[in-house]
């Protein structure tokens, strides 16, 4: 069995989580459950572990033997991941980075458009990283 860890990760907003979750592990919105009650999460023998979340990637969208991945909403209203140690290999420290990159873009996006902004996105080939444009200032 495949200890879960707490990952030191800070997402505020909600909906760029989940934009970023969906674009990051080509999941889709009804891959993901969301509740507001954390439920157990499940290990790759469908076994419930003591572990809860909010937001929930279950294990046979994971992949093969993985188990849930989870981020749980603390008192803040912060969410931080829990991934097992076996699940880590592929949903590391790279993959966490690349969500953090993901989860910036769609907070940062969804605040400029509610303001009537446009924001785009590229991408350098090489190093994967973004740059954000934002037009439309008054």
């Amino acid at each position: 069995m495949s200890r879960y860890c707490t990952i030191e990760v800070e997402f505020q907003d909600e909906q760029a989580l989940i934009c970023a979750l969906m674009e990051t592990g080509n999941w889709t919105q009804d891959q993901l459950e969301v509740h507001g009650e954390a439920q157990h999460l499940y290990g790759y023998k469908g076994d419930a572990r003591p572990e809860k979340a909010h937001i929930i990637i279950r294990r046979k969208y994971v992949g093969e033997y993985a188990n849930d991945i989870g981020f749980i909403r603390d008192e803040n209203g912060k969410y931080q991941a829990i991934i097992s140690e076996y699940d880590a290999r592929k949903y590391g420290e790279r993959w966490i980075g690349q969500l953090k990159g993901n989860f910036a873009f769609h907070r940062i996006r969804r605040e400029q458009e509610s303001r009537g902004r446009r924001v785009s996105r590229t991408r350098c080939q090489t190093t994967g990283r973004q740059r954000i444009e934002v037009t439309g200032y008054r």
